[in-house]
């Protein structure tokens, strides 16, 4: 292996570190990948890297909210064969999880093409101060909802917030933690429901993705630098989530108001 080829995985393995942290907070993952990408001078990743990452993202979240979700699915199928209302809030939860998922569904679907052709530096700094402005607005609010008191209209809301995150440069968790907690949500709950909606969106990307993927014509040469970004992206996609949750539970998002500001203002200045 040559020294270009040591130096092109560690640029990916920091490019998996950027996808890694930024994906569970309130950032933009794509957005920063594009940001590194650029710094480094590797260029546009693709829908394959894209793909890959996003699917170690997702092993963590997996990982985090494992209990969770069994916990979920089992309580559903039970209600469904029994209708022991024991069982009524956790199936309930789940019908919301697929009511707010459609929105993010249907627009990917129609709109993915459109999306990646028309991103741009300039984009990324504009949808960064508007996420800054929407934490800026919630910054105070603490709501009441928790999960038995989730209505169809606050899961279809929040499922909107996620769609508007197709954008790059708008952070899906925080668009959807910010619609959770604007429609009254704890935050506890707001966090949740979020990465919980984030789990068949981002398996609904990597199925879709899945031939792309298998059809890359240079796998072979990128299997080493692609696993080295994959197991950072992994790694740091649950070190990041564990310590939002953190910082969740303290309600501090106000800090990324600032960090989106100045990053879209670094941009709008420098790109």
């Amino acid at each position: 292996m040559g020294e270009l080829d040591i130096i092109y995985i560690i640029k990916m393995i920091i490019i998996g570190l950027v996808q890694g942290f930024t994906e569970p907070i309130p950032v933009s993952s794509s957005g920063h990948v594009m940001i590194a990408s650029e710094i480094l001078g590797l260029g546009e990743q693709g829908f394959t890297f894209a793909i890959l990452t996003n699917t170690a993202s997702l092993l963590a979240i997996l990982y985090i909210y494992r209990k969770d979700i069994v916990r979920l699915a089992s309580n559903s199928i039970q209600y469904v064969r029994t209708k022991n209302r024991r069982y009524l809030s956790d199936f309930r939860f789940v019908c919301f999880i697929v009511i707010g998922t459609i929105p993010a569904g249907v627009l990917g679907i129609l709109l993915s093409d459109y999306i990646a052709e028309n991103v741009s530096m300039t984009t990324i700094a504009i949808m960064l101060l508007v996420t800054g402005i929407a934490l800026w607005l919630i910054r105070n609010m603490k709501g009441t909802k928790g999960e038995r008191d989730i209505t169809i209209k606050d899961a279809f809301l929040v499922g909107l917030g996620q769609a508007v995150a197709l954008t790059p440069g708008i952070s899906r968790s925080g668009a959807t933690i910010i619609s959770a907690i604007a429609v009254g949500m704890k935050q506890d709950t707001a966090l949740r429901f979020s990465f919980m909606l984030y789990i068949p969106v981002s398996l609904g990307g990597v199925i879709l993705g899945l031939s792309d993927f298998l059809n890359e014509s240079n796998k072979a040469d990128l299997a080493i630098p692609y696993l080295a970004a994959f197991l950072a992206t992994l790694l740091m996609s649950y070190i990041a989530m564990k310590w939002f949750m953190g910082i969740m539970k303290t309600g501090k998002l106000v800090y990324f108001t600032y960090y989106c500001f100045i990053v879209g203002a670094l941009l709008l200045i420098f790109f």
